[in-house]
């Protein structure tokens, strides 16, 4: 299959954002990630539900909702009304991960995982079975544009080699610094997935951004 891309709104224009959700409608761009960001488990805050339910409304691609906060099974049900297609949550959030994920199949949405950057994949190996999807941060989470973690190569086939150990039939996603020159390494390395921002955002010509994106 050729790369999905899920270009991430946090990059968006957020005194337009009909016009730039409208640009991913008519793109190439296979989801659209939406970072949710409380202040506490990272030290940023971005947008709630309010943005998340306007979004919706508009997007005709499937969300990819990526949970940067604690305890975010306290919304798993509003996620799953919303029309979400993969609720995201961080291993490093969850104290009990299996029941999350349990919980946001239950609710009818996909379940993915978050690992930090200093979190290593083995921490999956009991849990990479009931995964839809595992997202790689390759920069600390909190803040866009970020320069890009150079081990995240190595992790991606350390991901890679356990998924296909375990036969899982998990997705790798990739978020943070993919742009031009990382983005072919990633898929290299076995990434199904390409999150990017302000490198489709901020491009002079998105679709074409996009297009080259999913050609990798």
């Amino acid at each position: 299959m050729s790369t999905l891309v899920s270009p991430s709104l946090l990059a968006a224009n957020f005194l337009d954002l009909r016009s730039d959700v409208e640009m991913i409608n008519r793109s190439e761009a296979d989801w659209l990630h939406m970072d949710i960001m409380d202040g506490m488990f990272v030290p940023n805050i971005s947008f709630g539900f309010p943005v998340l339910e306007a979004v919706a409304k508009v997007c005709q691609k499937p969300l990819d909702v990526h949970y940067m906060i604690e305890k975010p099974e306290r919304y798993i049900a509003q996620t799953a009304k919303v029309g979400a297609m993969m609720m995201n949550v961080h291993y490093e959030a969850c104290t009990h991960l299996h029941r999350t994920i349990e919980e946001i199949r239950l609710a009818g949405m996909k379940a993915g995982v978050t690992l930090n950057p200093s979190t290593p994949v083995c921490v999956l190996e009991d849990i990479i079975g009931d995964l839809d999807m595992v997202l790689l941060m390759s920069v600390n989470p909190g803040f866009g544009g970020q320069k890009f973690i150079e081990n995240t190569i190595q992790k991606v086939q350390r991901l890679r080699r356990l998924i296909e150990e375990t036969h899982s039939r998990a997705l790798i996603e990739v978020d943070g610094g993919v742009q031009g020159e990382t983005a072919p390494r990633l898929v290299k390395a076995g990434v199904d997935v390409l999150v990017s921002g302000s490198y489709v955002f901020k491009s002079p010509d998105p679709y074409k951004t996009i297009r080259e994106l999913k050609s990798l």
